[in-house]
């Protein structure tokens, strides 16, 4: 993969760091797999983020929604009564703990979250404030008013 170096655009640009932070994140080297998850988007303004979370149970899951970014974290409960019973003789699915986070968007909020078949599913919708949606400004016309000549406020009054 390429390299791309952005140090003469932090040098020449005033409040977008976070927006390079972000170019450099997203061409790094090395992200992490595990584990694996799907972007849709369901409607003009909805997204649903799905991440296979097979053999974690609800309790093990949290989703946290601070400022622009949207963490998931699975850390898996050690049970001791399990281990006593059988011996794993071959790990094939994963049950590290993870964390993944996810930027979102300005005015993205989370909607729901649910766990069914392994997968979790955080829905998350954008809801832009009437404040800041386009609006349409009508169109009046103008009244003609008297011109205004030098000094004829000084005869009338006279």
């Amino acid at each position: 993969m390429r390299s791309y170096d952005l140090t003469p655009f932090y040098r020449s640009t005033v409040g977008f760091d976070r927006f390079f932070s972000l170019l450099d994140q997203a061409t790094a080297d090395g992200s992490p797999g595990y584990p694996p998850y799907n972007i849709e988007r369901t409607g003009e303004n909805a997204y649903r983020i799905s991440v296979a979370v097979s053999g974690f149970a609800q309790s093990e899951l949290s989703i946290v929604a601070k400022e622009n970014t949207l963490t998931i974290k699975g850390e898996k409960v050690a049970n001791e009564n399990s281990k006593e019973k059988s011996e794993v003789l071959y790990r094939g699915i994963a049950a590290r703990a993870f964390e993944r986070a996810f930027q979102l968007a300005d005015f993205v909020v989370v909607k729901n979250a649910s766990l069914e078949n392994g997968l979790l599913h955080v829905d998350l919708v954008r809801e832009i404030p009437e404040a800041k949606k386009p609006r349409s400004i009508p169109i009046g016309t103008a009244t003609p008013s008297a011109p205004v000549i030098e000094g004829s406020a000084e005869k009338a009054a006279a």
